[in-house]
């Protein structure tokens, strides 16, 4: 049976000296501590991945806290069953009960910290909804007030009407119009047909 340690800190200058020395306390070598410097969006990690690599059926692996492992508790669920599957056991110092060595009072460890990440995953996925929720309502509130949202429309230049004859007449183009006004063609296309719907 061998120990390791997972740690991970989402960008490179992020120290990973507390979740070290945490570890250490846990007798756990430092050669045996795979360390990622990158987002938790998803496991395509290079330490994570030699990790998986390395670890055999009766081993330990020791992590600070559950967001070290990652941030969408889906994917978490499903990498916590891939590695118990392969009867190495997890243990998350932060959260005891995050620990699927066998327990007190005969019960299994598997079963409660099975247990403990499924309501973890439902209580992150409420509280994503919930989330949802309320920047919908407060967007429906600022509309009701009056609030707009996206870029603000582009001023139209005090030469836009002079521009705007000229292109009627087919003095000028409107690719020139928009050269003259120094905006896109997109922008004059869409001003012309504005201007055109307002004249009728």
């Amino acid at each position: 049976m061998k120990r390791y340690a997972y740690i991970r800190v989402s960008t490179k200058e992020q120290n990973v000296a507390r979740q070290v020395e945490a570890m250490k306390k846990m007798g756990i070598h430092q050669t045996n501590m795979f360390i990622d410097k990158q987002s938790g969006k998803d496991f395509l990690r290079e330490a994570y991945c030699k990790l998986l690599k390395v670890i055999t059926p009766g081993d330990i692996i020791y992590i600070k806290s559950i967001d070290r492992l990652g941030r969408n508790y889906d994917e978490i669920i499903e990498q916590w069953h891939k590695i118990t599957r392969m009867d190495v056991d997890i243990i998350v110092l932060d959260f005891p009960l995050l620990n699927t060595t066998d327990q007190v009072n005969g019960l299994t460890g598997k079963f409660i910290a099975d247990l403990v990440l499924q309501i973890l995953s439902y209580v992150a996925q409420v509280e994503r909804e919930n989330i949802k929720q309320r920047q919908r309502e407060g967007i429906e509130i600022a509309l009701q007030n009056g609030t707009k949202f996206g870029r603000k429309k582009k001023r139209r230049p005090t030469c836009f009407m002079q521009c705007y004859q000229k292109w009627k007449k087919r003095e000028i183009s409107q690719r020139e119009a928009a050269r003259l006004m120094h905006v896109s063609n997109h922008t004059v296309k869409r001003w012309f047909i504005e201007q055109e719907s307002y004249e009728k």
